[in-house]
């Protein structure tokens, strides 16, 4: 049977590791040609390496998503290799300063977090959109996180971030879904990743423990679980949604 993806054209970007290398992967198995993206050459080169070892296609494009002129050439090399972009994730992300309340977070480090985080996605979508208004449509998801959809103690800027990103997402959904623009957000909840493992900063056992009462489902969650949703959701599996930020965080959310 032919894959959610067949024939597709995928961008994933952050896709050196984590999350954005499993979806990359999950992608190219369901039939999709990857560009992968990311600032880390060395984790983007074995990500497509994986994707080929598995029979899949794509390349390596690098790009700094805070970066107007990086965002705009990925885009425009993407379309220049391949003719159209059909599925775009907006994945690149990351956690900034993780110490200290609210008024004690350095200035320089919340505008780095807010340039990748959400300046990074506008970015994207800013140079996606038009390409998919151009050929008639297209799939985006932003990555944003549980962390999207509640509020944290100590990480005030990750947190302004992701809530900024899911209303970017349904601002969008709105605005170009007459154009055949799908655009949703996946809201991942205690996932194993590198980015989870510097969150902890080596309390693995301690934060182990508390894990069934932070997330019900009783473990973390894996990449390829993410990866899972966030394929679907670009496949025309998802035809009729948009402005959707889903949580998949093992009832995190929920309670």
């Amino acid at each position: 049977m032919p894959g959610l993806l067949q024939g597709k054209i995928s961008l994933v970007t952050g896709a050196a590791s984590g999350i954005g290398r499993a979806t990359s992967l999950v992608m190219a198995r369901e039939g999709a040609t990857v560009v992968v993206s990311d600032i880390n050459a060395d984790g983007a080169e074995e990500t497509l390496s994986d994707i080929k070892a598995m029979g899949g296609d794509g390349t390596v494009i690098l790009a700094d998503v805070s970066r107007p002129n990086d965002v705009a050439a990925l885009i425009a090399q993407t379309v220049a290799a391949y003719g159209k972009l059909d599925c775009a994730y907006n994945n690149a992300g990351i956690e900034g300063f993780m110490a200290g309340r609210l008024h004690e977070y350095p200035e320089d480090q919340w505008d780095r977090l807010i340039d990748v985080n959400v300046k990074g996605v506008w970015l994207c979508l800013k140079h996606e959109i038009p390409q998919m208004i151009q050929q008639g449509g297209g799939a985006i998801v932003n990555t944003a996180s549980a962390a999207g959809l509640v509020g944290s103690r100590r990480l005030s800027a990750y947190v302004a971030s992701k809530h900024a990103v899911v209303g970017l997402t349904k601002a969008a959904a709105l605005e170009y879904a007459q154009d055949g623009i799908r655009i949703n957000a996946v809201c991942p909840g205690i996932i194993d990743t590198p980015m989870m493992s510097r969150l902890i900063g080596g309390r693995e056992a301690d934060y182990e423990a508390t894990i069934p009462i932070r997330q019900p489902i009783g473990r973390l969650g894996t990449p390829e679980e993410i990866a899972e949703s966030v394929t679907w959701l670009c496949s025309p599996a998802a035809s009729l949604v948009t402005g959707l930020a889903m949580a998949v965080d093992g009832g995190f959310t929920a309670q």
